[in-house]
């Protein structure tokens, strides 16, 4: 017999400002622990150097972390130019220099070639599975892999302040999979300086920014009491990049059910993923076809 987990039955989203050197992990359980509750997951990790936006989600929340893992993501990041590292960032050893340092145009006229649908090569010290291993536990242990390139789709790169010769800070929005580390090191390839991220800070992820988040010291402060809970966002807000429809109470009943149900909607297009809400409530998430929403996920709400 499965052993029920502890804890309480709270469903929303909790937007946190992830400080540097706590990965993002830690950040769930301290969030899980400050709120008491039975269920938390985050939606797309930050390297444990990385700040910023870091959505927690509580409860029936966890179900809508797939549209918010897909949604575009905005990144802030200072470029160390002149050294390549075999972690891409600040924490690796240096494996190569370069005496080059380009000019403020040539950055610029570089950054193009990093826009719209590029192939990306993760870096070696990542989560990617390889032959069933974690990328970065075969690095450690000095083994010899390679990487596929996997697609990426960046809306947005710009050069935002040159702080000195070395260092360039920049601005990425990107969607789904994007490696900044991989960004910084092949930008430093193109130039011929090499490169690696110095700082890194998500600025916003999906609906959520960071002028939405709390810290951790705030957590902390806040632990166990009633004006933390006052910090949850419901959880439709992880929705907000998807189309919501009016279940009738009929099609309510048998969205709860986890079978197709009649919906109202008027400017959703047959196949198209949206959600369904009764009375203001989420009901369900999943497809539109022919007047009924086909569920893949049913919501219950803790009353």
């Amino acid at each position: 017999m499965a052993r029920k987990r502890k804890g309480r039955d709270i469903s929303g989203w909790l937007v946190v400002d992830k400080p540097a050197g706590m990965t993002s992990t830690a950040v769930v359980n301290k969030v899980r622990w400050a709120l008491a509750a039975k269920k938390a997951g985050h939606a797309g990790t930050l390297d444990p150097d990385a700040t910023g936006v870091l959505a927690v989600a509580l409860g029936e929340a966890t179900k809508t972390v797939p549209y918010i893992t897909d949604s575009l993501k905005a990144y802030t990041f200072t470029v160390t130019l002149g050294a390549a590292t075999n972690t891409d960032d600040a924490e690796g050893e240096i494996i190569a220099t370069a005496d080059t340092r380009p000019s403020d145009d040539e950055i610029k006229a570089a950054l193009g070639q990093f826009v719209g649908d590029i192939m990306q090569v993760p870096p070696k010290f990542s989560a990617v599975k390889i032959d069933g291993e974690r990328a970065y536990k075969l690095a450690r242990e000095d083994a010899e892999f390679e990487i596929a390139a996997r697609p990426l789709w960046v809306a947005e790169l710009v050069m935002t302040d040159r702080e000195a010769a070395d260092h360039v800070t920049l601005e990425m929005t990107c969607g789904k999979g994007g490696y900044v580390r991989s960004i910084a090191r092949d930008l430093g390839e193109a130039l011929g300086c090499l490169g690696h991220v110095r700082e890194l800070r998500r600025i916003w992820s999906g609906p959520f920014t960071a002028e939405d988040a709390i810290s951790v010291e705030q957590i902390d402060a806040m632990a166990k009491s009633p004006e933390l809970d006052s910090y949850l966002r419901p959880l439709e807000q992880g929705l907000a990049d998807i189309a919501e429809v009016k279940a009738t109470p009929e099609g309510a009943v048998r969205l709860r059910n986890g079978n197709p149900g009649m919906v109202i909607a008027s400017d959703v297009d047959y196949g198209e993923p949206c959600w369904a809400s009764l009375d203001g409530e989420p009901v369900a998430v999943g497809v539109f076809k022919a007047g009924e929403l086909h569920p893949s996920r049913v919501f219950v709400l803790p009353e």
